[in-house]
């Protein structure tokens, strides 16, 4: 499994259902990711006073805050954080519309463990080859 992970890549999964997060915690930390877990939006702040992730890991909708708020939001707090927002409420052209906006990713679900690994790792590449992530670090 660990061909799926990014070497010393830390990521920030904000989910408010314990069993979501629990899936892609093993999933992440099985492929080798330093994990860090927030339920909620304050959660995820105090995190990232504590350290910087390479990714966060949302879904759309978060304390009843669209995902895209909350990655705004926490991405003011972190600049160049990029962000992967897993939904199982979009068709493939829904989630191919959203992947252009840029800085965020759309991923969905339910997900294969391979596939979803696949994803994280290339937003992590993706954006540590970014000149952004080298000024945002």
């Amino acid at each position: 499994m660990k061909a799926f992970s990014v070497p010393d890549a830390t990521v920030l999964i904000l989910d408010s259902e314990p069993v979501m997060r629990a899936v892609m915690r093993d999933a992440l930390q099985d492929a080798g990711y330093l994990v860090i877990e927030a339920g909620d939006l304050g959660d995820a702040v105090s995190r990232l006073k504590e350290c910087r992730p390479d990714l966060l890991i949302t879904r759309p909708y978060i304390n009843s805050m669209p995902g895209r708020m909350a990655a705004d939001y926490l991405r003011s707090k972190c600049p160049g954080l990029p962000v992967l927002i897993v939904s199982g409420c979009m068709d493939d052209q829904r989630v191919n519309d959203q992947n252009l906006l840029g800085e965020l990713h759309v991923f969905p679900k339910p997900f294969a463990r391979e596939e979803f690994l696949a994803a994280v790792k290339q937003v992590v590449e993706t954006a540590r080859k970014s000149p952004k992530a080298g000024a945002a670090r």
